[in-house]
């Protein structure tokens, strides 16, 4: 979504606005809200601030899937090995560059 100008408040006048702001976004607009000229933070109606919440969960939920997908071909594949051998290698690695 952009912004217009009109969309882009001060801290300042949000402060003594916040009411009429409020009903604006409530009413479907969203503000973003400046400090010292830059963006400082956004006044956005609560439902759809679930909506992006919710779309964030799928997003990982899918991602998750994805890994899920990967991790399946590597088995199919034969990419594999022994977690603990892997472990063991990476303690090995670990204290071969720690300081001395």
């Amino acid at each position: 979504m952009t912004f217009a100008a009109s969309d882009v408040v001060p801290l300042t006048q949000a402060r003594s606005r916040l009411s009429e702001l409020a009903d604006q976004v409530k009413a479907g607009s969203e503000k973003l809200i400046t400090k010292n000229g830059e963006s400082y933070v956004a006044l956005i109606d609560s439902n759809r601030l679930d909506y992006y919440h919710r779309l964030e969960r799928e997003r990982i939920h899918l991602l998750l899937l994805d890994d899920i997908d990967k991790g399946l071909a590597d088995i199919e594949a034969g990419r594999t090995r022994d977690a603990r051998d892997a472990l063991a290698d990476l303690k090995r690695a670990a204290k071969r560059s720690a300081p001395r």
